[in-house]
């Protein structure tokens, strides 16, 4: 726990946990707001991030790790360099130009990958990758996310079938904030 405390610290330190009211992408309101996007400007942080994630598949690594975009992205991409894993990167929206794809990489119909996402609230865009990465015949099982807020995302997802490991529940930060 004194681990994820100094993690909850250091993110605090970078003002990527900010307390106030805020709207979400859901349009539900909350008193904290987790912004992992400026990670991509401060490595050392990020790989943090990513260590905390992989300590929940290093057992059973995937065959492939997609990030979520966009906050997924960077964490994936760490975890794709710090575990030598092949990565996809999944775009939001199909090219309309030179091969029109919509999942940039190698892969075979089969093979198993794990999504990484910053943070989850109702699973939308998880769920819309799934699909997309589904359709190309790849095996999604397991998502991994940095906070779960517990506003029903993990739940959508557990009854469609996947396992979800986050490394913080918004109890436990609320928690670990309040005791900083």
């Amino acid at each position: 726990m004194q681990l994820k405390k100094q993690l909850v610290q250091k993110l605090q330190q970078f003002d990527l946990i900010k307390q106030g009211q805020f709207t979400l992408k859901s349009g539900k309101t909350s008193s904290i707001y987790i912004d992992l996007r400026p990670i991509v400007s401060l490595p050392s942080l990020l790989r943090e991030v990513a260590d905390a994630l992989w300590k929940l598949i290093e057992s059973e690594p995937p065959e492939l790790i997609c990030g979520v975009p966009y906050s997924g992205l960077p964490i994936a991409s760490c975890l794709t360099v710090l575990h030598d894993l092949p990565m996809l990167l999944f775009r939001k929206q199909r090219k309309d130009y030179g091969t029109q794809q919509q999942i940039e990489g190698i892969f075979q119909a089969g093979q198993t990958c794990v999504l990484i996402e910053d943070v989850i609230t109702t699973a939308s865009s998880v769920l819309d990758v799934i699909t997309h990465l589904e359709t190309a015949g790849l095996l999604v099982r397991k998502i991994l996310v940095f906070v779960d807020r517990e506003q029903g995302g993990k739940e959508r997802l557990l009854q469609s079938g996947y396992q979800v490991d986050a490394v913080f529940t918004l109890t436990q930060l609320r928690s670990l904030l309040s005791a900083s």
